[in-house]
């Protein structure tokens, strides 16, 4: 390591006052050096750090730092007792996901910080800028001043140069199932805008201006920003205080059941705190900046890993058809009807079958917030496992087990191992875990630390037994299906079964703006496909409908990417339109290349897959509430080749409202110079498949 003067003359540092240690301004850019990262440390001790993208502001300056309450430490003043730089070019092959491999190029800039006032503490923050932007995180070193410590508060901020138009969802410490508000910064009004979500079940709102990441804005000069995190373990999840009058966010990081926000022994880090940026809203999709801050996978081999597509045995009771209980008379997990949807799997190509409300437990648990509802082990007599898993092997299918958690995470966690080894013992490899209502042990937040901790033991216990997981109503994913592939999707959003929610929904916008924000830190089960849009099939009272057309359907497989994707409707409901549904047996779940073609936040996208080991490719276009007119450019096929292209595509009356089921399926042959032009349906939607001739 150099001595400081000669790195801060390296780095270019600039002095307002004689004194070397005065006031500190180290610079460090991005490999192609359109990102500039600066940390200043002034004369009264705080340490600031800004970020500009080709000579436009991204981050003004801004704090860093942090509130002890054991030991009683506010650590926002410091010298800089040492610095480094290094950088790093390499390529690394994930085990599954949207490319088959994965540049990791980044400068970075290690800053050892000393405590100005007594406390002796030192804190590392260590700075890696990438092309797409800069991801920070503190480190505590072993250090005789500091061993074990408690997290009052986090005082990194977000100074914003302007007031952006900005993607937003309220502040909650247990609910991420939000829809998105699009307002200036300085409109932010969590509580108004949550008080429409009047179909969310569970909220802990943390006030009027608190807001969750990820963060999207857009500036005025042409600029998309992201804010969020990568790397979440041991340590709560990252909220924001906006103070709209300055506009600058402050972390606000999750507390437990007594105010407490981390429990903490050296040596040890934050996650990463990250901000991508760049003047195309397609860079900010293709972006890899938060697998990239993750550690490389602990699991040394994942040939047991595949991703899937699977029917379920789910919808059903979201729309009055069945019941996740027993009582009642319409129980859904029942052997009969579960034999159904594996025939079903079976003859259509489907690798397996997702059983909800099979064991003992559902009439007890919603509401009541008790331990013990669920042992994880016992299925209601008329749902015979031992043959059904037997039937559903004899045809190629598997069952896929939910594992409901009723949030007594306590009695979970007891019971990991009976439950995984059941599992094991009927040769069922993948869970979808769920953890609604409020935590025990009680105080806990879905977000907090205990929770994040949690869902890592879930991951490492399950990939001791081989088994994927699934997770619902969990933690924003953060990137950890690099370190963990076994975690292969998360709920963690407003998905799917919200079509049935009795107030907002899903409106036609929202699928535009998750592949911006929430899907930046990893695969979504969303639950695609759904036929039938008015859902009164089974309760003519119901009001509810799917606010997409059939079209758009086929294309959320390839805009909302997960290696786990369900189909997520009733069998009868694709045997009325084979001819579309043909397009969910065919499309992969693992890719090659992604190249995102076109996208703007809230209106528009459209994105090509190249499928795993083969030629084929699959595009998805789909847009929000209004119909437009796009063009789609295949220069991403193959020079001098011709492909044949099926198009799944609105039909000329379709539209949300009035006509969703009108759709219109064509062949043609493609090249790469062909430029196709498209018509969206209102609420709309088109998905292609490409295969080399």
């Amino acid at each position: 390591m150099l001595p400081i003067r000669f790195l801060l003359a390296a780095f270019g540092a600039l002095y307002s006052c004689p004194s070397l240690f005065a006031q500190q301004t180290i610079s460090i850019s991005s490999p192609d050096k359109a990102i500039i990262l600066s940390v200043n440390n002034a004369p009264t001790g705080s340490v600031t750090y800004k970020v500009s993208y080709k000579g436009k502001k991204v981050i003004e300056p801004s704090g860093v730092g942090f509130i002890l309450s054991k030991p009683k430490a506010s650590l926002t003043q410091f010298t800089i007792a040492s610095a480094d730089s290094s950088a790093k070019d390499e390529t690394w092959k994930p085990v599954w996901g949207e490319v088959s491999q994965i540049r990791n190029n980044y400068k970075e800039l290690a800053l050892t910080l000393a405590d100005k006032g007594s406390s002796g503490i030192k804190v590392l923050v260590r700075f890696r800028v990438f092309n797409d932007g800069v991801g920070f995180r503190y480190e505590f070193p072993q250090q005789t001043a500091l061993t074990h410590f408690v997290v009052a508060d986090e005082k990194t901020q977000f100074a914003l140069a302007a007031d952006h138009k900005t993607f937003w969802q309220p502040g909650d410490y247990d609910s991420n199932e939000y829809l998105y508000n699009t307002t200036r910064l300085s409109e932010v009004d969590a509580v108004t805008a949550s008080n429409k979500e009047k179909d969310t079940a569970l909220k802990s709102l943390i006030g009027p201006n608190a807001i969750q990441t990820p963060l999207l804005f857009k500036t005025g000069d042409g600029l998309y920003i992201s804010i969020y995190e990568a790397a979440l373990l041991n340590y709560p999840v990252m909220h924001l205080q906006v103070d709209k009058k300055k506009l600058t966010l402050t972390s606000q990081l999750v507390p437990d059941a007594v105010g407490n926000k981390a429990y903490l022994q050296t040596p040890t880090q934050t996650p990463w705190r990250t901000i991508i940026v760049s003047d195309k809203a397609t860079d900010i999709l293709a972006s890899k900046l938060i697998l990239n801050l993750n550690e490389p996978s602990t699991i040394a081999d994942p040939s047991w890993i595949k991703p899937q597509k699977f029917v379920g045995m789910w919808w059903e009771m979201h729309i009055g058809k069945a019941t996740w209980e027993k009582a009642g008379g319409k129980h859904g997990a029942n052997t009969q009807n579960v034999k159904k949807y594996i025939d079903f799997a079976a003859k259509y190509g489907f690798d397996g079958v997702l059983v909800e409300g099979w064991n003992v437990g559902w009439e007890d648990w919603f509401g009541n917030w008790k331990e013990n509802v669920f042992d994880f082990v016992t299925p209601y007599p008329d749902y015979n496992l031992d043959s059904l898993t037997a039937y559903a092997q004899s045809k190629g299918v598997r069952i896929i087990m939910h594992h409901e958690t009723s949030g007594s995470v306590t009695n979970y966690e007891r019971r990991m191992d009976a439950a995984f080894q059941y599992m094991v013992k009927e040769g069922i490899n993948t869970v979808k875990t769920g953890y609604v209502g409020r935590i025990i042990p009680r105080g806990e937040h879905h977000d907090g630390q205990w929770m994040v901790g949690h869902y890592e033991r879930v991951a490492e216990k399950a990939a001791q037994y081989k088994i994927m997981i699934d997770s619902h109503e969990s933690a924003h994913p953060t990137g950890l299906h690099r370190t963990y592939p076994n975690w292969m999707a998360s709920e963690a959003a407003r998905g799917s079964e919200f079509n049935n929610a009795p107030t907002l929904g899903i409106t036609p916008e929202h699928t535009t703006i998750l592949p911006f924000t929430r899907m930046l830190g990893g695969p979504m089960d969303f639950t695609p496909g759904l036929f039938r849009f008015k859902l009164n099939q089974f309760d003519s009272t119901r009001t509810t409908r799917v606010r997409t057309t059939l079209a758009k359907q086929l294309a959320l497989y390839i805009t909302l990417y997960s290696p786990l994707q369900m189909a997520a409707d009733l069998p009868e409901n694709y045997e009325k339109h084979l001819d579309a549904f043909q397009f969910i047996r065919d499309v992969p779940v693992d890719w090659d290349d992604t190249k995102i073609i076109g996208a703007e936040p809230g209106d528009y996208l459209t994105i090509a897959r190249k499928t795993k080991g083969k030629d084929s490719w699959f595009v998805g276009a789909i847009t929000d509430e209004n119909s437009r007119d796009i063009s789609i450019d295949f220069d991403f096929l193959e020079p001098g080749k011709t492909y044949e292209a099926t198009i799944y595509r609105d039909a000329a009356t379709a539209d949300w409202q009035a006509n969703p089921e009108a759709y219109k399926i064509e062949k043609i042959p493609v090249n790469s110079k062909t430029r196709l032009p498209i018509h969206l349906a209102k609420g709309g939607g088109c998905a292609i498949q490409l295969v080399k001739q």
